[in-house]
């Protein structure tokens, strides 16, 4: 029964269109924080996101989108580096329980 209603909710997939697991999002976030999302114009800001990084990728190549993701991921993730050898000494220099 519940796989017939999925079924018929369910429209062919549009470009502009609410997926199944975004529904699911949108049905969380109501009943979680007891919140009402407006469906048109959710899809309304979909369809902008969209034609905005079209248009933002048509502009650029493909070089520079490259680059600027790097860029990004450097500034995001800083690297962590870890000496293992002077974390090997530190737990030695420890005596050890006896037995």
């Amino acid at each position: 029964m519940f796989r017939r209603i999925i079924r018929k909710r369910r429209s062919a997939p549009t470009l502009a269109g609410i997926s199944l697991e975004e529904e699911l999002a949108l049905i969380r976030v109501e009943l979680m924080y007891g919140l009402r999302v407006n469906r048109e114009a959710y899809l309304r800001r979909k369809v902008d996101e969209r034609v905005e990084m079209t248009t933002r990728m048509r502009e650029r190549e493909p070089a520079e989108m490259l680059a600027d993701l790097r860029g990004s991921l450097e500034r995001s993730v800083r690297p962590t580096v870890v000496d293992l050898h002077s974390r090997r000494q530190a737990r030695t220099s420890q005596d050890p329980e006896p037995a």
